[in-house]
């Protein structure tokens, strides 16, 4: 399989070359992070791409010093809702009905059930939800970009109140999640592009139930 193939060819590249990757490519990666299921279909987050090299050396330090928010030529943030709200699922559904050509009271028993759900919760319960969910989408990211040849390393280190402050997240009801800087391999000065790829034995990491 093609995939199976480009996940095997992926490492968390640790040394870009400053090689930039083609908007094309780029396109591509966001196109299979919007494809991404999620649960209702709410798409609960946004991703934010960051080409302007100035905000990324701002970056840089907040994600404490990877060279690759600035060697890479492209950084996607993922963020997630801070809290699910009635005008928020309202939004949601209203535009799928609109799209489907069906009436705009099509969903409204369904809407009314996660409304009973979520509304009740904590807000930090639901940006836990939704940050799950930002994550099916980034996991899709990561592999468009394998198949694309694209590199792509994975970042949960960094501080996410003062790139939330950095972004004015807070302001669109926003936490961000995780990043995703885009690049090329810098194959003469990364010390992991050779090492053996390493997983879990499957036989531990597999469990039958015939």
């Amino acid at each position: 399989m093609q995939l199976l193939d480009a996940l095997s060819w992926r490492y968390a590249t640790k040394k870009m070359n400053g090689q930039p990757v083609a908007q094309e490519n780029v396109d591509k990666i966001l196109q299979a992070a919007y494809l991404a299921p999620t649960s209702s279909g709410l798409q609960p987050f946004k991703i934010i791409e960051i080409t302007n090299k100035a905000l990324r050396e701002k970056i840089q330090p907040i994600a404490f010093g990877q060279s690759q928010i600035v060697d890479g030529s492209h950084l996607l943030v993922f963020a997630a809702w801070d809290n699910y709200t009635a005008e928020r699922i309202d939004n949601i559904f209203s535009h799928t009905a609109a799209e489907r050509g069906l009436p705009a009271s099509t969903f409204d028993d369904y809407k009314a059930r996660l409304k009973n759900l979520y509304l009740s919760r904590p807000a930090d319960v639901n940006f836990e939800h939704a940050a799950r969910q930002a994550y099916i989408a980034f996991g899709l990211a990561i592999a468009a970009a394998a198949e694309l040849h694209v590199d792509a390393t994975p970042m949960e280190g960094f501080d996410n109140a003062a790139l939330d402050e950095l972004l004015q997240l807070p302001e669109q009801g926003l936490k961000s999640v995780t990043i995703l800087p885009l690049g090329y391999r810098d194959s003469e000065n990364d010390w992991l592009v050779n090492q053996k790829k390493v997983r879990t034995p499957k036989e531990e990491l597999f469990l039958q139930i015939a």
